[in-house]
């Protein structure tokens, strides 16, 4: 990293980024970890809004974005800083998922195994339901209420069809 840069960054800030370093991150569950990158994607959002709002007020005055774009270094820079530091968080958020998904399974399969089927329970028969006869038709298309509604439905759209036809 940049020391200039690490430099310009405010205390809460250094900290912040101090707090994605491996060894910190490996001491935290996935709870704190879904925190931090809460909180690292909130400073990233606020140097990403403040480069780009400076960089398109800047345009006019520089006389084009090739000409504006070394004013706002600062911003360009800290924001990604701090993406860096996201990725590296969201990284350990995934390992973390992947590791409480693997235990929560082995849990719930060992739970499932540990379970003895009950061999004493009764049989009870399946009733059979009773058959649509023959003479039962479903009708083919759906209505939305009646058929003097639908009829009305398609005139409408046939007179508004001939009506754009006409133009």
């Amino acid at each position: 990293m940049n020391q200039g840069l690490l430099n310009s960054l405010t205390d809460a800030e250094r900290l912040l980024v101090a707090e994605t370093d491996r060894d910190t991150l490996k001491g935290l569950d996935e709870d704190e970890l879904l925190e931090l990158h809460q909180r690292i994607r909130r400073a990233r959002t606020k140097y990403v809004k403040n480069y780009r709002r400076a960089a398109s007020a800047a345009v006019a005055p520089a006389g084009g974005r090739g000409m504006s774009y070394a004013r706002n270094q600062r911003d360009r820079d800290k924001a990604e800083l701090f993406e860096a530091a996201l990725a590296r968080v969201s990284r350990e958020v995934a390992i973390a998922a992947s590791r409480a998904s693997k235990q929560l399974r082995s849990e719930r399969i060992e739970a499932a195994r540990s379970v003895k089927p009950v061999v004493d329970a009764p049989v009870i028969p399946a009733v059979d339901s009773p058959k649509p006869t023959e003479s039962t038709k479903r009708r083919a298309t759906k209505t939305t209420g009646g058929l003097k509604k639908d009829a009305s439905t398609r005139a409408t759209g046939a007179r508004r069809q001939a009506k754009r036809d006409a133009r």
